[in-house]
């Protein structure tokens, strides 16, 4: 999979769109140029408008996130401290961290576990992106992802190496856990979702994940 525009494949803007998965266009930042942005723009972004944006083909598309999401992804983050902390089993990033899978192509899963054996020299790297495929990626679906994208990142984490992605779906309830780009399993918000042979013995149930989603205030 290239990770640069080839003008000859990019006739128009609807080109465009199509080969980043059906992204809306409000999500598709112009400046600077598609085809031309790099890492810095990422970087220069985030600092100077808080906004993430991943980099996928020179091209800065931005993440969403609403609050129903960041709620869902802070509660997963909760629950896999909790198991490998104490295990010391590697870190767990949040919806700020970005990672180069392949040169020119940056994405910031909502949820991440990334084993110690994967981190050079096991420490916590100090590149703001660092290049790098986490064990498990967690993607939180937000109202704009389609499914050409989210299919898009499930083939570009696996090509990665990475060994699981969960996706996440606040509207349905529901988990689909994915082991290939075409191998899954679906999980309901009755059952319970575990770690497999990234994270053996992890397992929460999906109830109490989207119980976040009806939690009201007053006694």
């Amino acid at each position: 999979m290239s990770h640069v525009i080839a003008g000859a494949d990019i006739g128009t803007l609807a080109d465009l769109v199509e080969r980043l998965g059906g992204v809306p266009l409000d999500r598709i930042r112009y400046r600077p140029l598609p085809g031309t942005a790099t890492e810095q723009d990422v970087i220069r972004i985030e600092e100077q408008e808080n906004r993430l944006c991943e980099l996928v083909e020179g091209v800065l598309v931005e993440k969403p996130m609403g609050l129903r999401e960041s709620l869902l992804a802070g509660a997963l983050i909760e629950c896999l401290r909790e198991f490998v902390m104490p295990r010391n089993l590697g870190l767990v990033s949040g919806e700020g961290g970005m990672m180069r899978l392949f040169a020119g192509l940056v994405r910031i899963p909502d949820v991440a576990f990334i084993s110690w054996g994967r981190l050079p020299g096991g420490r916590v790297p100090e590149d703001p992106i660092p290049e790098l495929a986490p064990d498990l990626a967690v993607e939180v679906l937000s109202r704009t992802n389609t499914p050409g994208e989210m299919r898009r990142k499930r083939e570009e984490y696996f090509k990665a190496g990475v060994a699981m992605v969960w996706i996440i779906d606040p509207d349905e309830r529901r988990a689909t856990v994915f082991t290939s780009p075409t191998d899954s399993a679906e999980y309901r918000e009755q059952d319970v979702l575990d770690g497999g042979s990234v994270l053996p013995g992890f397992s929460f149930p999906l109830a109490d994940l989207f119980a976040e989603l009806d939690r009201r205030g007053g006694s």
